[in-house]
């Protein structure tokens, strides 16, 4: 599997290109603006997107969400605890920032009721909950990859805020202590901002963690 990192919008949120270079399928994780983006690099790298996967439904996560699923009709997938968060400008933090208008976005397709195994055309990964930034935070960890897409849960050297609706820092820490740094020291963590890290590199030098 190959991966592509795409920072968009005004928080740079990362959305992330899965392709298989056998079939050239694609799944999109977090399409959070800038659609433009997202489709330029689709055509020019001539893949065919399957599915999209979100790891909780910030504004900064979902706002090309609709463009995507209308270019491709293609499903989306978000943990059942937030599938209200889409057409909610106050929980899903649109309403709470200037420059951005109140986001309302179409219902997702499938729903996370559990941590569980996904195989979604020749993508294979598990799904692991991680709540505590958002209530419904979920990570997708691929193992024959040895990486994880921590959404807003892990940062390189950080953690993801808990002041936002639903947040809870205790139960973030447990989530990272439990789910993530549990997994091969070699694992890159593909965060929702920022650089990539290791589980390594986090284990020995968060701040927050040590």
């Amino acid at each position: 599997m190959k991966w592509t990192m795409k920072p968009l919008g005004p928080i740079q949120t990362n959305c992330y290109i899965l392709e298989d270079e056998t079939t050239r399928k694609a799944i999109i994780i977090d399409p959070g603006e800038s659609f433009s983006i997202i489709q330029q690099h689709i055509s020019q790298n001539d893949l065919k997107p399957i599915a999209v996967l979100l790891t909780h439904a910030h504004f900064d996560h979902i706002g090309a969400l609709d463009d995507v699923r209308s270019a491709w009709h293609i499903p989306s997938y978000l943990h059942k605890a937030e599938q209200d968060w889409m057409m909610d400008p106050d929980k899903n933090g649109s309403s709470r920032f200037p420059i951005i208008e109140p986001m309302r976005i179409s219902p997702v397709e499938h729903l996370i009721h559990q941590e569980q195994h996904l195989s979604i055309g020749p993508f294979e990964c598990e799904v692991f909950e991680t709540p505590g930034h958002s209530p419904g935070s979920v990570s997708y960890y691929f193992s024959e990859d040895h990486i994880i897409f921590s959404g807003d849960a892990l940062f390189n050297g950080s953690i993801g805020r808990t002041d936002l609706f639903g947040g809870n820092q205790e139960q973030l820490l447990a989530s990272i202590n439990d789910r993530l740094l549990t997994l091969p020291d070699e694992t890159i963590v593909a965060p929702g901002h920022g650089v990539t890290t290791t589980i390594q590199k986090e284990k020995s030098t968060n701040p927050f963690l040590t």
